[in-house]
């Protein structure tokens, strides 16, 4: 994310943290090649933020409204919602680019008709319930 905001101060990496945290982990190649890399992984990321702001835009357009719309399409597209993980296990369910992918696939694939304002109002609460 660090890399986002230096491009980007307003970019909402919060809604993408949940993500981040379950896949992501310190590299321990040499700076050089990590930068690169961390530097394609974030160019993707904002890709699938501009997917995002879409679909936002969409679901804005059909008259649904929260502040919490880009927490619901990044959870809804968050391929490890559902997977646990545990302090004693270090390695992710899947790597950062293999979640990036599924994450690009399910954007394409999200139908904004499926979306009813109560599922808007379950995300508000668990969001503003979130002691992380």
């Amino acid at each position: 994310l660090g890399l986002i905001y230096e491009q980007n101060g307003r970019f909402a990496g919060g809604a993408y943290s949940p993500l981040l945290r379950k896949v992501d982990r310190f590299d321990t190649q040499s700076l050089r090649k990590s930068l690169s890399q961390r530097e394609g992984l974030a160019a993707r990321l904002l890709q699938i933020d501009v997917q995002v702001t879409k679909l936002i835009e969409s679901l804005r357009e059909r008259g649904l409204t929260s502040p919490y719309l880009r927490n619901y399409v990044v959870a809804r597209l968050n391929p490890v919602r559902f997977v646990r993980t545990s302090k004693d296990r270090n390695e992710p369910p899947m790597t950062l680019a293999a979640a990036l992918t599924k994450m690009t696939a399910a954007a394409r694939a999200f139908d904004v008709n499926k979306v009813k304002p109560g599922d808007l109002a379950l995300v508000a609460a668990v969001v503003s319930g979130d002691d992380d």
